[in-house]
């Protein structure tokens, strides 16, 4: 029997079956996928095939070629990763310029991460019914940058219906992860488009005026478009890259890959080399400060021990 994993609470996994139904399934004894080293070879999106018990239960006997998939180094096992869903059209990145906020060094991980595996990214700023003048100033202000850069850019707030629009007519026909800090919307974003499914939101904690994490799993939604879904994952509040070389990490953005195509040396890091474009064309302000400090970020986490914090 074939299916798509739809849900997954830790050990079980909810299969949507090729025939209309769903089965909860087990990973079957010692499975691993070849060639990643992940804390969950079975993710959300995946095509499997399993093997239906006599209890009503079955075992995923082993998974499809995926299509791509979007990774993150373990927070807890800085050595491995942990897919966050694969077979994916496109990413919804939500983020916040306040209540919480969003740092620029979470964004581009998350836009490096997703180049290095090719999947299109629509960074979306919830929440402009709450801004000041100032943070309005700043979330103009990013998203030239970004769409400078090449990025689509959306901005909503799903609280009021503003914008939306424009973000429900990008989900027809594909299948969209959304990601981003706990506390950014995306349940609320997801309630907006599927009333029904009620799903549970907090208010921010007051103290540290950060988000509460209120999905707790990984789940995909159908929506009503044909052939149209929405995965939801658990906030996420840093964003270690993996199995990028120093070599490859220009590569990532995407600005300093054009602009790397007229340094001096071929293995240029751009931090130190004389003919870098890149050093030149971050000081004539062609390159963004704040995407050079996340570009050395990157370069830096041969240093393991940064995975014990927060970006």
């Amino acid at each position: 029997m074939h299916g798509i994993v739809v849900r997954n609470t830790g050990s079980w996994y909810t299969v949507k079956t090729d025939e209309g139904g769903t089965m909860q399934c087990k990973v079957k004894g010692n499975f691993r996928l070849r060639g990643i080293r992940s804390t969950n070879p079975v993710v959300i999106g995946d095509h499997v095939t399993i093997l239906p018990g006599t209890d009503g239960t079955a075992l995923i006997d082993s998974v499809d070629e995926r299509k791509n998939y979007i990774i993150r180094k373990s927070i807890n096992l800085s050595k491995q990763s942990h897919i966050l869903a694969a077979n994916i059209d496109q990413c919804f990145l939500i983020v916040t310029i306040a209540h919480p906020t969003t740092s620029t060094t979470f964004i581009d991980r998350f836009l490096a991460t997703a180049e290095a595996y090719s999947i299109p990214v629509t960074i979306v700023f919830n929440k402009t019914d709450i801004y000041s003048a100032d943070d309005l100033e700043l979330l103009d202000g990013m998203i030239n940058l970004y769409e400078t850069i090449g990025y689509s850019c959306l901005k909503l707030s799903v609280l009021t219906g503003e914008g939306m629009d424009k973000a429900v007519r990008k989900l027809d026909g594909k299948v969209t992860l959304l990601s981003g800090n706990s506390g950014v919307g995306k349940s609320t974003f997801i309630n907006y488009i599927l009333p029904e499914l009620n799903l549970r939101t907090a208010d921010l904690s007051d103290a540290y005026d950060t988000g509460r994490h209120t999905t707790t799993f990984s789940e995909m939604y159908e929506l009503p478009t044909a052939d149209s879904y929405i995965i939801d994952t658990p906030g996420i509040k840093g964003f270690g890259t993996i199995d990028m070389s120093r070599e490859e990490v220009g590569h990532y953005f995407k600005e300093i890959f054009r602009f790397s195509a007229d340094c001096r040396f071929n293995n240029c890091t751009h931090t130190h080399e004389p003919g870098c474009a890149v050093l030149a064309a971050l000081e004539r302000h062609d390159i963004s400060q704040s995407r050079y400090n996340s570009y050395l970020s990157i370069l830096g986490d041969e240093n393991e021990d940064k995975y014990r914090q927060g970006y």
